[in-house]
């Protein structure tokens, strides 16, 4: 199964993945991203390539196992 991953050292904490999906992405009140759910399924899949996308900074990608 793919998985999320996030470059914490590229990561700005911009919070425009948070914005697109928040089920998968949060910013904490230290402006620290967490991944709250890593597995991409067929459910998220969209969105969290949407994420990928728009992620300012490049920080994000999908790990294929």
């Amino acid at each position: 199964m793919s998985k999320v991953h996030v470059d914490f050292g590229l990561c700005e904490s911009n919070a425009v993945c948070m914005g697109i999906i928040p089920e998968v992405f949060d910013l904490d009140d230290q402006d620290y991203l967490h991944i709250l759910q890593e597995d991409v399924t067929p459910e998220n899949e969209a969105q969290i390539r949407e994420a990928v996308r728009q992620c300012p900074r490049q920080a994000i990608s999908i790990d294929d196992e």
